[in-house]
């Protein structure tokens, strides 16, 4: 070139060496001398490809390069012209190595589509190669749902659509929700199936005079896409009740009763306001039904009631429903009994004892059934103190004698009686009769216990607990123990006051001892512990007094520790 320069274009190995420049003028000669190392070009060899993939896969976007032996390439990414930051994205990670620098993109999600361009840098070139990455997904929630013309039973429903997230909608599912469904539930529509260029349909099936809430869904090929915010609420149109009620049945009730039951309509399907039941019966034969209106929502019991009604009469008996816009069906006819009639002959030969001061025995002969006409099933047994009126009674319902009565109180007089029972009330009572509780048990515990433990064997003595005039005499004692810390007791009853017990070594125990009586048991002594031990000689010795006293023989200190269960 004319400033000296030289171009060696497409230059190759045979062009290295040593290459000298000389400049030459009137008044000199000058050179310059340099080397020419010729290397590879950087090619990308496997360069990334655009592809297709679905939100949650995981890709590799390649990037191979042949080069130089004697340079390193450096590569890097950027994805849709930003410097991809591996140590800030979770999804991107650069895997290979040498001659690789491949893109791995983990749990792609709808964010990650875009231009991704991979580069490759060496000391004497660089190179670069795109590829374009679209990711598919379910598709984005529909747009603006709403609520058109509303019937008894169906809703117009129209909304807009959302991305399809590069595939196209398929179908659209409307669900609703009431104050009576769990969640949401898909409801039938009109098409049947909403195809994916539709965006309005008609839920049909709705029942009436009930609160709607409506959403749609939209489908594609990769999956289910997120709803739609809901519509407004909206109220489907009135209509008569078309639901009878369940499980109609009846029967017991007083005398001169017939009382009917059902099972009401759920507030969902009683279809507008101003509802109740239309209860109707007639005796098994008649041609005359009796219709009731019962105008309440939830009732489920009517009584009707008519002295001339003999005991367990048959009726055929229906219940139907209403609302403010007309009449709807009857139940199933089904039979029901009049209530049956009360046992009219009181129970004989009632007679109590006492068992202790806080209970007693009742028995009593059973109505024999030939003196009855009414069915017997059971009997009540009354009892109160005397001089307190029959309505203060403490009353006990039992299938036939004896019967016991508890909670009573000591040293007091009651009166007893006994009558007969059935669904249809009780009948007279038996004739009073007294009892007496017993005395009360003795309040004060055993005292001055003292214990000798040798080996496995415990040796307890105790004071003779001796009764105020107002209380039982003592006829004996329970010795009470359990290893620490278990609920299971062990029980030693004695008419002494000395007792030997044979307990485990090796185990902490709590030892407790009350007197009993006629009127039932007394307190107890305070709680006594004895730690483990195996095969230690020792004795103790507790006062009922406030004081304590420990007395020890053997080779170890035993502590005696009260505690209060």
């Amino acid at each position: 070139m004319e400033d000296g320069t030289l171009r060696i274009t497409n230059a190759s190995e045979s062009d290295a060496g040593r290459y000298t420049c000389v400049a030459r003028n009137p008044f000199g000669t000058a050179s310059s001398t340099g080397t020419l190392v010729v290397k590879e070009p950087t090619k990308i060899t496997v360069p990334p490809l655009s592809m297709d993939a679905t939100v949650g896969e995981s890709i590799v976007l390649p990037c191979e390069v042949s080069r130089d032996s004697s340079v390193d390439p450096t590569f890097k990414w950027f994805f849709n012209g930003k410097l991809v930051d591996f140590s800030r994205h979770d999804h991107f990670e650069m895997i290979g190595g040498g001659s690789s620098g491949d893109l791995m993109v983990r749990n792609i999600q709808l964010k990650h589509s875009g231009k991704y361009v991979c580069m490759v840098h060496t000391a004497v070139d660089s190179v670069s190669a795109a590829a374009d990455l679209i990711v598919r997904g379910p598709p984005g929630a529909p747009e603006g749902v709403l609520v058109g013309e509303v019937t008894d039973r169906t809703a117009q429903i129209s909304w807009g659509p959302g991305s399809d997230n590069h595939s196209p909608v398929t179908l659209y599912i409307v669900q609703a929700r009431t104050a009576f469904s769990v969640g949401w539930q898909a409801v039938r529509t009109v098409p049947d199936s909403v195809p994916g260029q539709m965006t309005r349909a008609t839920a049909v099936g709705l029942n009436p005079w009930v609160e709607y809430e409506f959403r749609v869904v939209a489908v594609n090929a990769v999956g289910v896409g997120e709803p739609s915010a809901p519509s407004q609420p909206v109220r489907t149109r009135p209509a008569a009740p078309e639901v009878a009620p369940a499980n109609v049945s009846g029967g017991g009730g007083t005398r001169g009763e017939l009382v009917i039951t059902w099972e009401p309509v759920p507030e969902e399907l009683q279809n507008g306001e101003e509802f109740g039941y239309v209860v109707a019966f007639r005796l098994l034969g008649s041609p005359v039904w009796i219709q009731s209106v019962v105008p309440s929502v939830d009732a489920s019991r009517y009584v009707f009631k008519n002295d001339s009604i003999p005991p367990l009469s048959r009726f055929e008996v229906k219940v139907g429903v209403y609302n403010s816009m007309g009449e709807g069906p009857f139940s199933p006819e089904v039979i029901v009994y009049s209530a049956e009639e009360e046992p009219s002959v009181a129970p004989a030969r009632a007679w109590a004892r006492s068992l202790s001061a806080s209970e007693v025995q009742v028995f009593w002969e059973a109505v024999p059934p030939s003196l009855s006409k009414a069915r017997i099933t059971g009997y009540e047994v009354q009892c109160w103190e005397e001089g307190s009126p029959v309505s203060d009674a403490r009353k006990e319902k039992v299938a036939g004698s004896p019967a016991r009565i508890a909670g009573l109180k000591g040293s007091t007089v009651y009166l007893v009686s006994v009558r007969a029972t059935n669904s249809g009330g009780v009948g007279p009572a038996s004739v009073p009769v007294n009892i007496t509780t017993k005395k009360p048990p003795p309040s004060q515990p055993p005292g001055n216990i003292e214990w000798n433990l040798t080996n496995s064997k415990i040796f307890l003595n105790w004071e003779h607990v001796k009764a105020m005039e107002n209380e039982s005499e003592v006829t004996g004692y329970k010795v009470v123990y359990r290893q620490n810390w278990r609920r299971r007791t062990n029980v030693v009853e004695t008419n002494r006051t000395s007792v030997e017990l044979q307990v485990p070594s090796g185990e902490d125990l709590l030892i407790q001892i009350k007197a009993s009586s006629d009127g039932g048991d007394g307190s107890y002594s305070s709680p006594i512990r004895i730690p483990k031990m195996s095969s230690l000689n020792s004795r103790g010795f507790f006062s009922s007094a406030a004081s304590k006293k420990v007395r020890v023989h053997g080779v170890a200190l035993l502590v005696l520790v009260w505690l209060l269960l």
